[in-house]
């Protein structure tokens, strides 16, 4: 099934309630939440205080990417702040597989996001512990960057994986996601879309409907 996921970085922080309120009435799936630490990823973004505020505003699944080192310290926080689904990067993790049975036990889905020069090798071990695949489409860190026309290729190569593992798995790509190329990451293997700014700018329940008929 395929999955939209509008990412709030991109809403006017000044009305956020009024763009949550939008997206819960929208079709979209899930609402997408980065939290940075200024370390990990050159710039600081979301906390938790900010989840939990805005968790009464929707019914909708949060999708919480934690772009932050070592993010096994915070899962516990994540999951009280309301997160349903919550992404790692393998590149922050010391412990992966630990950090991926520390969000199972906190009562959310597990994901893995990988960074664009990440291979997808490191998912080896880890493929019966994952719900999501988060493969970066971007360099993380800021929105508004141009999708890497190289990254269809792993996302094609991440979906055989997906498939040879049995498992029912989500994909997901977040960075660069326009009205021009989301058929085509689609079929290159992507069920879960994050669009940040197309979403946001302008009407927001008439984007996500022009996003979700592409994604058909």
């Amino acid at each position: 099934m395929n999955k939209l996921s509008p990412s709030i970085l991109a809403a006017d922080f000044a009305n956020l309630g009024e763009a949550i309120r939008q997206v819960d009435a929208s079709r979209a799936e899930m609402i997408h939440i980065d939290v940075m630490d200024g370390q990990f990823v050159p710039n600081i973004s979301l906390g938790f205080p900010v989840i939990s505020s805005i968790r009464p505003y929707t019914s909708k699944v949060f999708d919480v990417h934690l772009m932050v080192q070592d993010p096994g310290r915070y899962i516990s926080q994540t999951a009280k702040a309301g997160a349903d689904i919550i992404s790692v990067h393998a590149e922050a993790c010391t412990h992966l597989q630990r950090d991926l049975q520390s969000i199972h036990n906190a009562g959310c889905k597990a994901s893995v996001a990988l960074n664009p020069a990440t291979p997808l090798s490191v998912l080896d071990w880890v493929m019966d512990d994952v719900d999501m695949i988060l493969i970066m489409t971007v360099n993380p860190g800021f929105g508004g960057q141009a999708f890497i026309p190289q990254l269809k290729e792993k996302i094609r190569m991440c979906r055989a994986m997906i498939e040879k593992s049995g498992r029912d798995i989500d994909l997901e790509i977040d960075g660069g996601v326009k009205t021009s190329n989301t058929a085509e990451l689609v079929r290159a293997g992507a069920n879960v879309i994050v669009v940040g700014s197309a979403i946001f700018t302008g009407d927001i329940i008439r984007n996500v409907d022009t996003f979700m008929q592409l994604m058909d």
